[in-house]
């Protein structure tokens, strides 16, 4: 492995981190906090992904490499969508908390009707 991958490994190994995190956990804000850290991974992979070396900013300049715009627009609505999830989900968690006093993601089931 080269350091011109270093990255990509960081950004799978931040994911993988986050989906131990989420799984592994059976109280919902410890499950909230692993999706949230494999967001970030995830994040950080496209932005790696759209980044050229030397390049400037996407304004017109004749001659000129520019970086794709395109990319920064899929982060930027990746981090806006997983605001609005987390948002959701705590929501849920605070509503089960104030139903059952606990945390625990089994009680879930019990919480519909």
């Amino acid at each position: 492995m080269t350091l011109g991958n270093l990255p990509y490994a960081v950004a799978f190994l931040i994911f993988l981190v986050g989906i131990y995190c989420a799984l592994s956990s059976r109280n919902l804000m410890k499950a909230v906090f692993g999706f949230s850290i494999s967001s970030y991974g995830i994040n950080i992979l496209f932005t790696q992904i759209g980044y050229v070396s030397g390049a400037g900013a996407p304004i017109y300049a004749a001659g000129r490499e520019v970086v794709d715009p395109l990319v920064q627009a899929f982060v930027l609505t990746a981090i806006v969508v997983e605001f609005g999830l987390m948002m959701y989900i705590l929501s849920l968690g605070v509503r089960m908390y104030e139903e059952r006093g606990d945390m625990d993601i089994s009680l879930l089931r019990r919480l519909k009707g």
